[in-house]
């Protein structure tokens, strides 16, 4: 007569299994009640996004959409998609209101200023974060200082100063004035980011031959690259929407920036009622600005997190 015997529980498996249960409900375990709350704040953080996303987005959609509708259409159906698509807006925007002269001044005058600031910021913020002489603190927080001096209580003595130097409504009088208030930020911004650059590249430069200025612009310079985007962009942005400096220094009609005409334009539809072309005005003024961002959205990003990388 044959018995069956049951076998024994193998003490591997019921150790394994003891073991997952303690790691399940242990401290070290993901606890059903710390799932359930970082679940609810997950939720939190993704609904403010979307408001937020909604709130930015939806005055933009609108003003693209108003821009291509006649002016009966705005007032009568404002939130309604147009009937069709009037690019007639933008042709009277750009020639009858004249802002394509506006466009072409903002452009000379953006365009110059980027580039001397970039220059001459990131030459004395290279300075400023690898050598070291006798008042560099000093003029650092000097740039530091420019950047939390108000610029209204400059308006007058600017006016003069400017006035006197026969630069007053001229484009290069006002790309200077332009280079001379973003220099404080660039300063501020490239500096911390030259310190993060390894400086043993810049030194085998040295040991084979080349000098500061090839250093800086050939090796330097292109590694400085994504802060440089980074502070373009910002620059860019700040010179491109500037409108009080222009309104002092720049009163000649012929040589108006987008800003002033925007608002010439937005006085003189009182009278005319040319709604539908102010819009188009708008956007105009607006493309260049979103382009620019999403062009340039991932370079932004790599210099603001590459200065807290080293």
């Amino acid at each position: 007569m044959k018995t069956t015997e049951t076998p024994a529980p193998v003490p591997a498996e019921s150790g394994g299994a003891l073991t997952r249960l303690t790691k399940a409900d242990g401290p070290g375990g993901a606890s059903p009640g710390k799932e359930k709350t970082g679940g609810v704040l997950n939720v939190f953080s993704h609904g403010v996004l979307v408001i937020w996303a909604i709130m930015v987005a939806l005055p933009l959609v609108w003003a693209v959409m108003t821009s291509f509708k006649d002016d009966a259409a705005i007032f009568g159906s404002p939130w309604s998609l147009p009937d069709r698509l009037h690019f007639e807006n933008w042709s009277r925007a750009w020639t009858q209101a004249h802002m394509s002269d506006y466009f072409l001044n903002t452009v000379l005058v953006v365009g110059g200023s980027l580039i001397g600031t970039l220059v001459l910021g990131s030459m004395a913020a290279y300075v400023l974060a690898r050598f070291e002489f006798p008042g560099n603190r000093f003029i650092y927080y000097l740039f530091v200082g420019g950047m939390s001096f108000p610029v209204m209580l400059a308006l007058v003595p600017l006016f003069y100063v400017v006035d006197n130097m026969g630069l007053l409504n001229t484009i290069h009088g006002l790309i200077l004035v332009y280079i001379a208030y973003s220099l404080p930020f660039t300063v501020f911004f490239l500096t911390a980011f030259f310190r993060t650059l390894p400086g043993t590249v810049a030194e085998a430069a040295f040991v084979d031959g080349a000098s500061h200025t090839r250093t800086f612009f050939q090796i330097m310079l292109p590694m400085a690259r994504p802060g440089l985007i980074s502070v373009g962009i910002f620059n860019f942005l700040g010179q491109w929407n500037q409108y009080m400096l222009p309104t002092v220094l720049n009163t000649d009609e012929d040589k108006h920036v987008l800003t002033q005409g925007l608002v010439q334009l937005a006085v003189s539809q009182g009278y005319k009622g040319d709604w539908s072309g102010l819009f188009a005005g708008l956007v105009m003024a607006m493309l260049p600005v979103l382009a620019a961002y999403i062009v340039f959205q991932r370079q932004v990003v790599q210099g603001l997190t590459a200065g807290a990388l080293k």
